[in-house]
């Protein structure tokens, strides 16, 4: 099967639409011809942040057997739309990967095309596909999914467990804390700056707290963290390769997850860490809380909220046999629920 894939960001920039879309157009060429369209590789007449305006895409999509669209994309999706209405036997499946919030002034206004064709487009769609049902039951496109359950697949993100895996022994003298994301305007909804305060307020010793990451907010939370007398105790990385990150995972007590609202929907970082066999902390929102389980391969805290993160960081890295055993039931849960093997098959019988 020919399918045009249409995503708003593609890797080299970091984000988890992007490296979903990377990692979905590896999973489905194993038994189909995928080609994938972002903003960087056509011609877009007008963009703007991550929304782009491309009505050359149009006549593109009709040399393909399915369109898969991940959304959000403002400015496309529309297009999208109007192909699909005039071309109802093109199979349409589409990624709802999460709500749109905390848009600035000319941003509402320019979405407002995509934001009013957006109950269209998903009634149009063969099939939704979400990361997980928590995630959608809680979502701005609830009630579709409760009026048309049938319309709705999970599948949730999934990691190679043989290239994600745990390293040992750990270094329980210096306790790592460790977050993974961007530091970027666009994922300004990450919590850092209240895992560089929960960070200044720790009791316990022997910490260090690792930020992974670029983007134009990072000079802002390097400031925080002088601020706070614990510049000495944070470190930026950047940008890590592979064999970077996965170092970066294998020798940290905890990564943390801090979002502070629903633009956070699932978190790929989660469960790379997991198949590292590295506990994670989350925040309680819809979808990241589904990843795992509660004081099994991690602890869940309350979004937005300093003195809980405060509290669950003091938790995991006090005691190292409460570690140890989420470490254990960390990589279990990854080869169990999140091997790239289970999403390869979800996704190609999605299509086939």
């Amino acid at each position: 099967m020919k399918i045009a894939q249409i995503v708003c960001v593609y890797p080299p920039y970091a984000g988890g639409i992007g490296n979903s879309a990377q990692q979905f157009e590896e999973l489905l060429s194993i038994n189909n011809e995928i080609t994938t369209f972002h903003p960087k590789n056509t011609k877009p007449l007008l963009k703007l942040g991550h929304g782009a305006f491309i009505p050359s895409l149009y006549k593109k999509l009709s040399h393909f057997d399915a369109i898969f669209l991940h959304y959000p994309f403002f400015g496309t999706a529309e297009i999208v739309w109007l192909f699909k209405r005039l071309n109802p036997n093109k199979k349409l499946v589409l990624y709802y990967h999460m709500d749109v919030q905390g848009l600035n002034p000319l941003a509402k206004i320019l979405s407002l095309p995509s934001r009013l064709t957006r109950s269209w487009l998903l009634k149009r769609a063969d099939k939704i596909v979400c990361s997980s049902f928590d995630y959608i039951k809680n979502s701005q496109i609830k009630d579709l999914y409760f009026a048309h359950p049938e319309k709705f697949v999970e599948i949730p993100f999934g990691v190679d467990t043989n290239i994600f895996a745990p390293h040992h022994p750990h270094d329980n003298t210096l306790k790592k804390i460790l977050f993974v994301g961007g530091l970027d305007k666009a994922h300004y909804f990450k919590g850092i700056n209240n895992l560089i305060k929960a960070g200044a307020e720790l009791a316990v010793k022997n910490w260090q707290l690792v930020i992974v990451g670029e983007g134009d907010l990072k000079p802002e939370y390097e400031s925080l963290a002088k601020e706070l007398d614990i510049a000495d105790k944070t470190v930026f990385l950047g940008k890590l390769d592979p064999a970077e990150l996965i170092a970066a995972y294998q020798s940290a007590a905890v990564l943390v997850l801090p979002s502070i609202n629903s633009n956070e929907a699932f978190g790929i970082v989660l469960i790379e860490s997991l198949a590292c066999g590295t506990p994670v902390i989350a925040s309680n929102l819809p979808g990241v809380r589904s990843v795992f389980s509660h004081k099994q391969e991690g602890l869940i805290v309350e979004p937005n909220n300093v003195e809980d993160l405060t509290d669950k960081l003091e938790e995991i890295l006090q005691d190292d046999d409460l570690r140890e055993m989420m470490r254990l039931k960390a990589r279990e849960l990854a080869e169990k629920k999140y091997d790239i093997n289970i999403t390869a098959k979800s996704l190609n019988q999605l299509f086939n």
